[in-house]
């Protein structure tokens, strides 16, 4: 066969084999309380596959709401099964598109790191801490923290005394963030948080069994339509991911 011939066969597949694979964009909105940990995943993922992950982080009901809209997401993490379900409901989950990722731990925190550590128990009086001062907490009718705090508030018979005194916000980190500048003495977050703050110190756990289990579940929406979007969704319940959960204080389900 004449070279000609040749050169001309293989030259479509060498310029096939030079041409980079397009990187795609995963869009995900995700739990605040996520923002390190899963931030430091991305960057990893980002890295080994060369596909840009954006990421919007704030409380659970509101990105749920948002992807209820019409919001264009491709992944949601929520901090609690009860967005999930609202999501899948509305049947905006891929097919074989949910599952459980991780575990959280609710604490009482305290400004600054010279605070002693307490048991949280009925007897705990919590208004004697406060001494008049907020206690911070994410919106307690639809940011998961706040949902938690409330119910553990609730079940040892805590809340009535305090309920006045709570400063609410937008989220867990804003309301880690009043602690952690001293506007408030005290206030109720994830222990993933307050590791992940050098001006905070936890005060105490509360009991597990005073609130529901803290749960994170992960969900790839039905209009993700890259398979970067499905590679990033398993990428969240790998080895990779997996360590750096728990390096910033998640309890892995997987």
């Amino acid at each position: 066969m004449p070279m000609r011939f040749i050169r001309a066969m293989l030259l479509p597949a060498m310029l096939l084999a030079a041409t980079p694979v397009l990187a795609e964009e995963v869009v995900v909105f995700a739990a605040a309380s996520l923002k390190n940990a899963l931030d430091e995943v991305a960057a990893g993922f980002t890295a080994d596959t060369g596909h840009e992950v954006t990421i919007s982080y704030a409380g659970s009901g509101k990105l749920a709401q948002q992807i209820l809209a019409g919001a264009p997401a491709d992944l949601f993490v929520s901090a609690n099964a009860q967005w999930m379900d609202e999501i899948e409901k509305a049947g905006l989950l891929a097919d074989e598109g949910r599952r459980d990722l991780l575990g959280n731990e609710l604490v009482l925190i305290a400004h600054g790191k010279d605070a002693s550590a307490v048991g949280i128990s009925p007897e705990t009086d919590l208004p004697g801490l406060l001494n008049g001062g907020k206690l911070a907490m994410a919106l307690v009718d639809s940011v998961p923290a706040g949902q938690y705090g409330k119910a553990a508030l609730q079940n040892l018979g805590l809340w009535d005394a305090v309920a006045k005194d709570v400063a609410q916000a937008d989220n867990v980190r804003a309301a880690m963030a009043l602690v952690s500048t001293g506007e408030a003495p005290y206030g109720i977050v994830y222990a993933s948080d307050a590791a992940a703050d050098d001006n905070v110190t936890i005060f105490g756990s509360f009991p597990g069994e005073s609130h529901p289990p803290i749960t994170y579940p992960a969900g790839l929406l039905s209009q993700a339509g890259d398979r970067a979007d499905r590679d990033f969704y398993d990428a969240l319940s790998g080895a990779a991911a997996a360590e750096t959960f728990a390096r910033h204080g998640f309890a892995l389900l997987n």
